[in-house]
């Protein structure tokens, strides 16, 4: 157990660590843009992960002696995860469709999301209390807060959904405003 006080085996376990956190992060960055349809960027960040994690299960299965490395090894796939995670909502690349329900303020949450740019499609539904405006919009993941806060404004009793959308092609899609 003395080896487990010895830098090289804390150093070697901190590499495999970094490693896996590189990884990790990669390949989940690379599973949203094959779902995207990024094939590009798919491949780069397959290459680099897979080349990332020979490197980092070479150190581990080449020194089993030393338990700091499957520890490294573990944890830094763990974090890789929810790394990978946080950038990736950093980037926020990609299309959101949102569905809004309006039980009363329909056409005020559809003026002032057109105002702001935003296209948005309006129907007449009917909910459990009556009826309601249905809104549809699709803009960029990275609009959404503005989009939320829009709606907000409009209409804090407005229910909000949001799912992962490929266009196709063609409509109207907000420009993004530098």
């Amino acid at each position: 157990m003395d080896f487990l006080l010895s830098p090289q085996a804390w150093l070697s376990a901190l590499g495999i660590f970094a490693l896996r956190i590189c990884d990790m992060s990669l390949d989940t960055i690379r599973v949203l843009f094959v779902m995207r349809g990024r094939k590009k960027l798919a491949w780069i960040l397959g290459f680099m992960t897979s080349a990332i994690f020979v490197i980092a299960i070479t150190s581990v299965i080449s020194r089993l002696d030393n338990p700091l490395n499957i520890l490294g090894y573990a944890a830094g796939f763990a974090t890789g995860n929810v790394v990978g995670m946080i950038i990736e909502e950093k980037l926020a690349i990609g299309h959101v469709h949102v569905t809004i329900m309006s039980p009363a303020r329909g056409a005020a949450t559809v003026q002032i999301l057109r105002e702001r740019g935003f296209a948005v499609t309006e129907f007449n539904g009917r909910g459990k209390d009556g009826t309601v405006t249905v809104l549809h919009c699709d803009v960029l993941r990275r609009d959404m807060d503005n989009l939320e806060k829009s709606v907000l404004e409009a209409d804090p009793n407005a229910f909000i959904t949001a799912e992962d959308v490929r266009p196709i092609r063609r409509g109207f899609w907000r420009m993004r405003k530098p």
